[in-house]
């Protein structure tokens, strides 16, 4: 090899090394507030195309407001520093631990096939759907698109965000969504809170209808290790699977003795 060869070769080196330090610099910068968000769609609107996020999606993102509610919300989840007995006196446990067992008898063939094909049993499934959307009547009414753009935007926890913006996005592509689908603050959808990820992932049907929800509830257990017929409580085998849907301790707790008092009967005080 010359020199001139080697020098060439050299810079040639340098430069791809730079070049490989530069597609962080060029990517859409999170924000603490409404400022800077309808520059922050551009870019991310730009790298999503190239991505290979389709224009539907696209003109849905860029018509998406900066969701002031949803940070708000985002920054004062005081629940889940409560006790557990302050906890399920404010989510109403009582209340629903007794309309569950209603259910689970007036929709006895729903959660026999449920569990038949999944493994998991009523209780759980039916003290999740509770607890998430008082049993379909308290789903949200925050654009979805808007509230997840929002926390991908926000420096708080951007990558989380980011990868359930990408999943909305996709599911807009595909008809499964729309831009002007409801849900709540941090953008879950459906019976049972589903975000974008897990419905991609999970989803089994709308899951604004409550049958579907359950089903893709159960796959989601399913899917995290649920075993049928083992149990679900903290320190038994199923209990992982609950902590995997929700990562705060209070709630999973809570899902796993209200399952248990809607499976079991009896009173509150007996079932702790």
């Amino acid at each position: 090899m010359t020199k001139g060869r080697a020098v060439a070769t050299a810079m040639i080196g340098a430069a791809t090394l730079l070049l490989s330090l530069i597609p962080a610099a060029h990517a859409a910068q999170c924000g603490n507030g409404p400022g800077g968000f309808e520059a922050w769609k551009r870019e991310f609107s730009a790298e999503a195309q190239g991505k290979g996020i389709g224009q539907t999606a696209i003109s849905a993102l860029m018509q998406t407001n900066y969701a002031s509610a949803t940070i708000g919300a985002d920054r004062s989840q005081h629940s889940f520093s409560l006790s557990l007995d302050q906890f399920l006196a404010k989510r109403g446990a009582t209340t629903i631990v007794a309309r569950g067992r209603s259910l689970k008898q007036s929709q006895a063939a729903l959660f026999a096939s449920i569990e038949q094909r999944y493994g998991v049993p009523p209780g759980p499934l039916i003290a999740i759907w509770g607890m998430e959307t008082g049993f379909g009547s308290q789903r949200g009414n925050q654009n979805m698109l808007s509230s997840i753009a929002t926390l991908a935007y926000d420096c708080r926890r951007p990558e989380f965000f980011t990868d359930q913006l990408y999943a909305a996005l996709k599911l807009i592509d595909r008809g499964t969504l729309s831009g002007t689908t409801r849900g709540s603050m941090h953008g879950e959808v459906g019976q049972t809170q589903f975000m974008p990820k897990n419905i991609l992932a999970y989803g089994t049907g709308n899951l604004e209808v409550a049958a579907n929800a359950l089903s893709s509830t159960a796959n989601f257990l399913k899917a995290h290790g649920w075993r049928a017929g083992a149990g679900y409580q903290p320190g038994e085998p199923n209990f992982a699977a609950i902590e995997a849907w929700n990562a705060a301790g209070v709630y999973q707790k809570a899902i796993a003795l209200m399952g248990r008092q809607i499976d079991q009967g009896g009173g509150a005080a007996a079932a702790r």
